[in-house]
């Protein structure tokens, strides 16, 4: 099958680039960075997915599935642009596939999709609305890719499309959100609060995807690892230690002395858990992670 990856040079990217070519696969990556060393059987094309030559490659290459994992989590980036590369990005990718007949669209999306809050359910199934437009405003512009993938499924029925709504990523590479919240050596936590962190091995994310894509899926499906664990724990267990403030000072406090620089809306999500319920996927698939809670969170801290 001839598979293209978008955000190749993502690390996530590039494990499932490998992953595909061990399974003989032909790979086709763009990504607007260079990836100078990919291995043979990757075609790699440097553009942006929004552009003229990344709509090229379909038109030449006629690739039979699509992988879409060029969006943005870090929020440096100005909430204008991540929409354009967000929303912008996932729209001109599956209007590409509806014109040049692609036979499969995955699009790999976040868990926080459901948000976080005090009322919310312990563990969240796929048929749950995005809270996380109210409780974290800053994830809308993610949200509103999540829907726009989703509604793929009835714009373009010719297209089996994905929608894997994946935890927290955590291992070696020290890459993602939750890694970046976990970098320093004191991790910020909310006076009183210690809610449960999901998670999932980056080697584990990497084979739910080309698994999607081997089942030929078509739907919604959430996607986890081993059971979730107190976040207190998960910071002593990667060897940080945990600094609890009172959620006012934190709140003035991100950014500052070494402490992670997080948005406002993120201070939710330290409080209370965004736990999902991925048995649909499991029934469907058969996947099963091979790396449990403390493989996972031991990979990240010796890397």
């Amino acid at each position: 099958m001839k598979v293209l990856v978008t955000g190749v040079s993502s690390k996530l990217g590039r494990l499932v680039a490998e992953h595909l070519v061990a399974a003989g696969h032909v790979v086709l990556g763009i990504d607007r960075r260079p990836w100078p060393d990919a291995p043979k059987g990757v075609e790699m094309f440097q553009a942006d997915i929004r552009k003229r030559p990344a709509e090229d490659v379909f038109r030449t290459r006629k690739p039979d599935a699509v992988i879409h994992l060029a969006t943005v989590t870090h929020f440096s980036a100005s909430s204008q642009e991540r929409y354009r590369i967000n929303l912008g990005g996932t729209r001109a990718i599956f209007d590409h596939c509806h014109t040049y007949g692609v036979k499969q669209a995955l699009f790999i999306g976040r868990h926080t999709y459901y948000g976080a809050a005090s009322d919310s359910p312990l563990y969240h199934t796929e048929a749950e609305p995005p809270m996380a437009v109210t409780t974290f405003p800053e994830l809308a512009d993610l949200v509103a890719a999540d829907l726009f993938a989703g509604s793929a499924l009835w714009r373009y029925p010719e297209i089996d499309t994905v929608v894997l709504r994946v935890c927290y990523a955590l291992g070696p590479s020290q890459q993602g959100t939750l890694a970046s919240y976990l970098r320093g050596p004191r991790v910020p936590t909310v006076l009183g609060f210690d809610p449960l962190y999901q998670f999932i091995h980056e080697q584990d994310v990497t084979a739910a995807i080309c698994l999607a894509l081997e089942k030929n899926l078509r739907g919604v499906f959430n996607v986890a690892g081993a059971q979730p664990v107190p976040l207190s724990l998960l910071i002593r267990v990667t060897g940080r230690k945990a600094l609890p403030l009172p959620e006012s000072v934190l709140q003035r406090m991100l950014g500052r002395l070494g402490l992670p620089d997080l948005p406002r809306g993120a201070i939710s999500h330290i409080k209370y858990p965004v736990v999902i319920d991925d048995s649909t996927f499991r029934a469907a698939t058969g996947y099963q992670h091979r790396f449990d809670e403390v493989q996972t969170m031991e990979a990240f801290r010796w890397a």
